[in-house]
């Protein structure tokens, strides 16, 4: 059993050593999406509100590189620059998950990549 690298220009590339996402043993572990424009490498968004619409269509395209869904996610682990701002972001993931949602941990912590608000990595399963 090996492992297959997922990756699309349709999201953020990535600003290190890592892969936008790694598929093995059923699982696709895919790395933290801040709020890049895939087009221009920017934060988008001057807000939690629109960074994190930013981050869930990051999420939406890495998913769809590995030929899944939001349904296909089992965990997530969402970090923010400030847990005052959960309720809104919680609100926006929360669209995405109607039924049946995964897994979750948030976390405050005290900076992100290029400033970012927000960041979010997913676990998926394609079962």
């Amino acid at each position: 059993m090996g492992k297959e690298i997922i990756a699309t220009d349709r999201a953020p590339q990535s600003l290190g050593p890592y892969s936008q996402g790694v598929s093995a043993g059923g699982f696709v572990f895919f790395s933290g999406q801040i709020p890049l424009d895939p087009a221009t490498g920017e934060i988008r968004g001057a807000d939690v509100a629109e960074q994190a619409e930013q981050v869930m269509e990051n999420i939406s395209a890495v998913l769809e590189a590995a030929g899944l869904g939001f349904g296909n996610i089992v965990k997530t682990t969402i970090f923010l620059a400030r847990m005052a701002d959960f309720s809104v972001v919680n609100e926006i993931y929360g669209r995405r998950f109607a039924a049946e949602p995964p897994a979750r941990s948030t976390v405050e912590v005290k900076g992100l990549p290029r400033g970012a608000l927000l960041e979010i990595e997913v676990v998926a399963y394609r079962g």
